[in-house]
């Protein structure tokens, strides 16, 4: 098939799937023949706390007065000028939209449409303006799934740099960006599909006022994560539970959770050769666990995405969670939350052991830091460009990064120098908008980061062979962990196989 023709293809099942006219397992199968990873497509990471603290906003939370001198010169040329952007709600979309364009808009006369949209709308927007090569949109926010799809119909920035060199934003770096973001999320091959946008990442966020009362230390193991827990559960349910999961059945959240299990235990979900070997002593291991965990959790976490796992802890019904660390900036908000100054956010329970990524196939790379990054690109279809690549450097520079970060978004910057920005590092204190986890966020991203595999039927079998499997597991379907994984084997060789 080709190129043209599958995008056609693409945004005709796309726009299908959005419609309602096709099923979430159908589009799956569609897509994956098509190349195209969408894991999370229909979910999204929904839900995702995002609190704007509009006092700092106001008061202290103003722009650089050299980016925004910059932004007037060079922007002269393209005022009366609209772009149009079509995003996930991300902290870094709902903070530019709803209280930093505006100093892009009054600096240079570009006035900049953003739709904040679920997901799978993102994608149909975006598949339906690349078939088209209408240039509708002027920039593309592409999920890490997506890179390989959409790599050449976005600039690679490190060629808008070097060919618009009139346009460049002094000390704009794009080195600052942390490697790791950069070859996980924003990479194929040897292009720059955009540059690192958001990144939500595991970390471990835990109640000190329960584990101090019940002397405790935080858990810097798995059999320390569970002990702890089980002792909390012991001790203080049916109130109060040691751990809340992530374990909702057929949802790409409960793959998630059982992904850091099964890396956090030496496992991966594929060898060199490309077999699925979730099911090997490890993989079983790291399913009892998990099972083992669930044990001591509250009712109904068989119900709960992400969603539920935060809203357990914020509400006092769980005294921890392994999740997004975007969530810690909302338990501290004492508006949000019965737990305001009462989480502590530490790395990741080290792993048991940890296979090397060159034992593993299709580029997992295991890490119990699971990430879920995205990256923004300007359009090659656009038909303002320039203007485009001006508003993407703002976007995206150390000084925008440090305002979105400390209006509370809770999501870590992608630059290194914002992390030591001193705006950045004053807010790392109790209360709303804190930054005061992101030293954590950012030695998990340096350090413990994981990713999953990279290829079209991913998107399959990440939100559906093995959630459901899963949660069939965990309802009693099957007589045993080795039963349910040899399962998800099977259902993976069948994808696989097409």
């Amino acid at each position: 098939m080709k190129d043209s023709d599958r995008k056609s293809y693409l945004a005709s099942v796309t726009d299908r799937f959005v419609r309602g006219q096709m099923d979430r397992r159908a589009f799956l199968r569609a897509t994956s023949k098509l190349g195209l990873g969408a894991a999370a497509l229909g979910m999204g990471m929904g839900s995702r706390p995002f609190m704007l603290n509009k006092a700092l906003a106001q008061e202290e939370m103003q722009p650089s007065a050299e980016v925004m001198a910059w932004l007037k010169d060079v922007g002269k040329p393209f005022a009366g000028t609209t772009l149009k952007f079509a995003t996930e709600s991300t902290p870094p979309s709902n903070a530019i939209n709803s209280q930093l364009k505006k100093y892009f808009e009054e600096a240079t006369g570009i006035k900049v449409e953003i739709e904040v949209l679920p997901l799978e709308q993102v994608l149909q927007k975006m598949t339906l303006d690349v078939a088209s090569s209408l240039g509708t949109y002027d920039l593309y926010y592409i999920d890490q799934s997506w890179a390989a799809s959409f790599s050449q119909d976005v600039f690679d920035p490190r060629e808008q740099i070097k060919a618009k060199a009139d346009l460049a934003m002094p000390n704009y770096n794009i080195d600052d960006f942390l490697p790791a973001l950069v070859d996980g999320i924003s990479k194929y091959q040897d292009r720059w599909v955009g540059v690192p946008y958001d990144i939500p990442i595991f970390i471990m966020i835990y109640r000190r006022d329960i584990y101090e009362k019940l002397g405790l230390k935080a858990p810097a193991t798995f059999e320390e994560l569970y002990t702890n827990s089980a002792t909390i559960t012991k001790e203080m349910g049916p109130d109060t539970f040691g751990y809340a999961g992530q374990m909702k059945s057929g949802h790409y959240a409960l793959e998630c959770e059982w992904t850091s299990m099964l890396w956090g235990h030496g496992g991966s979900i594929f060898n060199a050769d490309k077999t699925f070997v979730g099911n090997d002593e490890r993989g079983i291991a790291a399913l009892d666990y998990y099972t083992k965990l669930k044990d001591i959790m509250p009712p109904g976490v068989n119900q709960w995405t992400w969603d539920g796992q935060g809203q357990a802890v914020a509400q006092g019904v769980a005294a921890s969670m392994l999740s997004w660390g975007e969530f810690f900036p909302f338990f501290d908000n004492p508006t949000q939350t019965k737990v305001s100054g009462l989480c502590e956010a530490v790395i990741p329970p080290q792993p048991i052991s940890l296979r090397k990524p060159e034992e593993c196939g299709f580029g997992e790379i295991p890490g119990v830091g699971h990430q879920g990054g995205s990256s923004l690109a300007v359009s090659r279809y656009s038909k303002n460009p320039d203007a485009a690549w001006l508003f993407m450097q703002w976007a995206t520079c150390a000084d925008t990064q440090a305002l979105v970060t400390t209006l509370g978004g809770g999501t870590g910057p992608t630059r290194a120098s914002v992390y030591d920005d001193p705006r950045v590092k004053s807010h790392a204190r109790v209360g709303a908008a804190t930054t005061r986890h992101l030293p954590v966020v950012r030695e998990t991203i340096d350090k413990y980061m994981g990713s999953e595999p990279d290829l079209p039927e991913w998107a399959q079998i990440s939100s559906d062979t093995i959630p459901v499997a899963l949660g069939k597991y965990f309802s009693g379907s099957y007589g045993s962990s080795k039963e349910a994984l040899d399962d998800i084997s099977t259902g993976i060789a069948a994808v696989l196989k097409g």
